[in-house]
């Protein structure tokens, strides 16, 4: 269950970092986004994760699971990670990831 994420340290792996575009939508990442290798979401792919606090594009990241992005109109629920001891405020957290998430219905677990 995704939610047994919440404070556990993470592997993140990126495949999409901070300034590539979207294959198929054409965005922009505003921050680094990757996956947790070896396992499995909701839509059958790896667990995806935004690495929030690293301002420059980077190949992999271990940090702390600090909320979960549930959306509620998709089966793709979205990890948020940081360096351990920091944190962001759900309404930072919102704005960092509206760049992808603005087209999905969406509650921060935390």
């Amino acid at each position: 269950m995704i939610k047994d994420y919440l404070g556990k340290m993470v592997e993140v792996k990126m495949d999409r970092p901070l300034g590539t575009k979207h294959p198929k939508h054409g965005f922009i990442y505003e921050v680094n986004y990757g996956y947790i290798p070896n396992t499995i979401s909701g839509d059958g792919e790896e667990l995806d994760a935004y690495v929030l606090g690293v301002h420059e594009p980077i190949d992999s990241f271990k940090g702390i699971v600090i909320a979960i992005i549930h959306r509620t109109n998709d089966n793709d629920d979205k990890l948020v990670v940081m360096e351990e001891g920091r944190n962001y405020t759900d309404d930072q957290i919102i704005a960092l990831t509206e760049f992808q998430e603005r087209w999905f219905e969406s509650e921060i677990i935390r």
